[in-house]
C-alpha cells in the first residue's frame, strides 16, 4: 500500500536571506555532482516511537557512485562531515509495518517524519530509500508503555571529551581530529550501563547542539566506547529559515518538551555538564515540567576548565531552588563513578 505525503511548498520570501544563499550554493553543487554521475542516497539516523507511531529520521545526501574511493570511517577528519552535499527537496520512501509511505525531504535533505506504525516495544527497523537506490535499514527504539524511567544525556563534555569551553581546542577537536582521537569521559559508559540494567525498559536519548553532519561519527563513537544505543537529537548546521544561527538552548528545551508530549509516562534523568548551559536548561525545564523529571545529574568540569569557561561558580554548585526542593533531585560529580554513587543514595533508582 502506498501513501503520498509531501511537505507544503516553501514560501521563498519567508526564508532568511542567508538560507536562500546557502540553498543556491547547494543547488549549484548538487547539479554539478549529479552531472558527474553522483546520486542520492539515504543516511539513516536512529529513530524512536511507541506502539502506534514511529519517528523516522535521516538525511538524503548526494554521494559518489564509486564507494571504494570513500575513506574508512575511522580516518574521517571532522571537517569532512561539514563539506557534504545534501539533496534538497529529495523524494524518499519509508516502509514500515507493511506500508510504504512516499514523502519529500526538506531544504537540507533532512528526513524527520512521524508515521503510524504498530511496532512491538524494543529495537526495530524500518526501510528508507531514495529514488532508485537500495533501501537502507534505520533502527528505531519503540518505547515500552510500561517504562517509567528514561535518560536524556548531553554529549559534548558529558560523554565525550571535546573541551567546548576552550574555543580553539574545540575547533581543533571538531574539524581536524579523526574519530579515534576523541576520548570518552571516565565512567559515563559504565554509569549508563548500570542505569539501563537497573531499568531494562528505560530508553536513552543523546541530546546535543551538535550538527546532524556528525551523527554517523557520534554513533560510531558511542558504540566503540560501549555506550547504550539510543536516538540522537541534534540540530541543522548552517543558516535557518528564520535566522542565521540556530539557538542551542531553544533546541534542547524544544526537544525535551517534545519528549514529554510523545512519551508522557516516562520520568527523565537529565545528564549534562557545567561547562556550557546544561544546568540552566535543565533547571528551566524542571521548573515547567516537574512531573517529568526524575533527577538531574551534572558532570562538573575541572577547576581549570571552569575558569577557562568563565563559570565562577558553576550553575551545578548553586543551592537548590524551591523547584529543586519540590522533588527534582540534583547531583553533581566529576565523573560517572561519582554520579552513580550519588544517584544510588538519592533514591532515584528505586
Amino acid at each position: 500500500m502506498s501513501e503520498q505525503v509531501s511537505e507544503p511548498t516553501d514560501d521563498v520570501s519567508a526564508v532568511h536571506r542567508a538560507a536562500r544563499v546557502e540553498d543556491a550554493v547547494h543547488e549549484v553543487l548538487e547539479g554539478w555532482l549529479r552531472k558527474r554521475g553522483w546520486s542520492a542516497t539515504v543516511v539513516p539516523y536512529t529513530g524512536y516511537g511507541a506502539p502506534g507511531w514511529v519517528r523516522v529520521m535521516g538525511r538524503v545526501m548526494v554521494s559518489r557512485p564509486d564507494r571504494r574511493r570513500q575513506r574508512k570511517p575511522g580516518k574521517v577528519r571532522g571537517w569532512r562531515s561539514f563539506t557534504t552535499v545534501s539533496a534538497k527537496d529529495a523524494p524518499f520512501a519509508v516502509e514500515v509495518g507493511g506500508r510504504r509511505h512516499e514523502l519529500v525531504a526538506d531544504r537540507g535533505g533532512f528526513i524527520d517524519t512521524v508515521l503510524e506504525a504498530d511496532l512491538e516495544p524494543g529495537w526495530r527497523h524500518v526501510l528508507v530509500s531514495s529514488g532508485d537506490g537500495e533501501p537502507v535499514e534505520a533502527p528505531v527504539r519503540i518505547v515500552d508503555p510500561a517504562a517509567r524511567f528514561g535518560v536524556v544525556s548531553d554529549i559534548d563534555d558529558t560523554v565525550m571529551v571535546t573541551a567546548l569551553p576552550r574555543p580553539l581546542l574545540a575547533a581543533w577537536n571538531t574539524f581536524v581530529l579523526d574519530e579515534h582521537a576523541r576520548a570518552a569521559v571516565p565512567g559515563m559508559a559504565v554509569l549508563y550501563e548500570r542505569l539501563t540494567t537497573a531499568h531494562p525498559a528505560a530508553p536513552i536519548f543523546y541530546l546535543s547542539t551538535g550538527a546532524w553532519n556528525v551523527a554517523p561519527a557520534l554513533t560510531r563513537f558511542l558504540s566503540r566506547h560501549l555506550y547504550p544505543l539510543g536516538p540522537l537529537l541534534l540540530t541543522d548546521w548552517g543558516p535557518q529559515r528564520d535566522r542565521i544561527f540556530r539557538s542551542g538552548k531553544a533546541h534542547k528545551l524544544a526537544a525535551l518538551r517534545r519528549l514529554t508530549q510523545e512519551i508522557p509516562w516516562v520520568k527523565w534523568l537529565l545528564v549534562g555538564d557545567d561547562g556550557q548551559h546544561d544546568p540552566e536548561i535543565y533547571r528551566t525545564f524542571a521548573e515547567s515540567h516537574p512531573d517529568h523529571v526524575a533527577a538531574v545529574a551534572i558532570r562538573t568540569l575541572s577547576p581549570t576548565q571552569t575558569v577557562l569557561a568563565g563559570h565562577l561558580p558553576s550553575a551545578a554548585e548553586r543551592p537548590p531552588t524551591a523547584s529543586d526542593q519540590a522533588g527534582n533531585r540534583w547531583v553533581s560529580a566529576p565523573d560517572g563513578a561519582g554520579l552513580w554513587s550519588m544517584l544510588s543514595v538519592s533514591g532515584v533508582l528505586d
